[in-house]
């Protein structure tokens, strides 16, 4: 990987980030491909409609299916999917949270139970990189241990511990096996765990800091605090966090959580928000955001949004979509995830060109006078 710091606007940045599948400034938002697709979109979506440089799959999931093999033999994600563009992989550290019924957390890792037969697993340090290295994944995350917050002192002291000692780990296996030649073109994050504990996740930080990591991700966040707490955990972690890498806050979140981010230093982001409410029928506009299903839609002839450029805004209205939705019609999960996730690309594509132009300020004070409006 290489990594450029190009341009600062206060503590807003924009790097540029390069990688054997692409090239991408950030601020970036990844979508998020879990199995391997990015909900109701395909990878000619991606790149035609979205131009996303990086999507985001899940090792967990794609480990239990299709399995290993199968993604061997097309030579790793970008052949299986046809997405030959930078693929990010998430280590399983999230669904051992999420599916906490059916994990357990040992020293020397995380032991779970498929959800889909039963199957007994157990995901290392060295182990999720081995899958990672079978993906061909541009990014590799580490194991982490993950908490939901609120959490006891005790139990981030046990997340923080295990979260160094596993980074340890994972960190001097990936140098070991690039000696072998695997991995030569893949690249390696830490992940700072600490909930909103300032010293834990100083200590975290500062540790994981001293280690090769190509970047470093904020994780353990938007698990359960409000809004302020976790803000204010990102911005307490600046001081501790080498500027020369790539800064990754995962699973995040809201517009707004985007933008007061990068206004704290954060360079990628990744969520499900964008398709998730897009199925649920809620659209991300520059006003704000509204739901479709609503009567006063059925015979409206404009866009879901006027200033908006996706595909899905340029050819059809407000009471298409309210009807594509009402009759389930499938259709309606393409357009309205096209719609939201341009939404949030072209989003961080106008902070980039704020922090260019030394305007991120008035971009943010804009981005919010235009919610308070709400002129749908």
């Amino acid at each position: 990987m290489e990594f450029k710091l190009k341009h600062k606007d206060g503590i807003a940045r924009v790097c540029e980030i390069t990688t054997a599948h692409s090239i991408f400034e950030t601020p970036i938002f990844m979508p998020v491909g879990t199995v391997g697709a990015v909900k109701s979109l395909d990878a000619n979506d991606l790149k035609n409609e979205l131009d996303a440089k990086i999507i985001l799959a899940n090792t967990y999931h794609m480990y239990l299916r299709p399995g290993l093999e199968v993604i061997r033999n097309f030579k790793g994600l970008h052949g299986f999917t046809q997405f030959d563009r930078s693929f990010l992989t998430d280590s399983g550290g999230f669904q051992a949270f999420s599916l906490s019924k059916n994990s357990k957390h040992f020293s020397e890792g995380i032991e779970f139970k498929s959800h889909i037969d039963g199957s007994k697993h157990l995901f290392t340090p060295k182990s999720v990189l081995d899958i990672q290295y079978t993906f061909k994944s541009d990014i590799m995350m580490i194991l982490d241990d993950l908490v939901a917050l609120p959490a006891t002192k005790e139990r981030i002291k046990i997340s923080v511990n295990r979260t160094i000692l596993w980074a340890k780990e994972a960190i001097e296996y990936h140098k070991k096996m690039q000696n072998e030649n695997i991995g030569l073109d893949q690249n390696i994050f830490g992940i700072i765990q600490g909930g909103t504990d300032y010293e834990e996740r100083k200590r975290c930080a500062l540790a994981l800091n001293e280690m090769e990591f190509d970047g470093l991700a904020i994780g353990g966040l938007s698990v359960g605090e409000e809004n302020a707490l976790m803000y204010e955990t990102v911005e307490n972690l600046n001081p501790f966090l080498d500027e020369n890498r790539p800064r990754y806050l995962m699973g995040v979140g809201t517009p707004e959580d985007l933008v007061e981010n990068v206004a704290r230093g954060v360079d990628m982001f990744d969520c499900v928000m964008p398709t998730r409410n897009a199925r649920n029928g809620t659209f991300f506009t520059s006003f704000g955001k509204f739901n479709i299903k609503k009567a006063e839609f059925i015979n409206d002839h404009d866009p879901i949004d006027k200033t908006c450029q996706c595909y899905t805004c340029c050819n059809f209205s407000r009471a298409y979509l309210n009807h594509l939705f009402k009759a389930k019609e499938l259709t309606f999960f393409r357009l309205a995830s096209l719609h939201n996730l341009h939404y949030y690309l072209d989003l961080v594509k106008q902070m980039r060109e704020a922090i260019k132009k030394n305007k991120f300020e008035q971009f943010k004070k804009d981005f919010y006078s235009k919610r308070l409006n709400n002129a749908i």
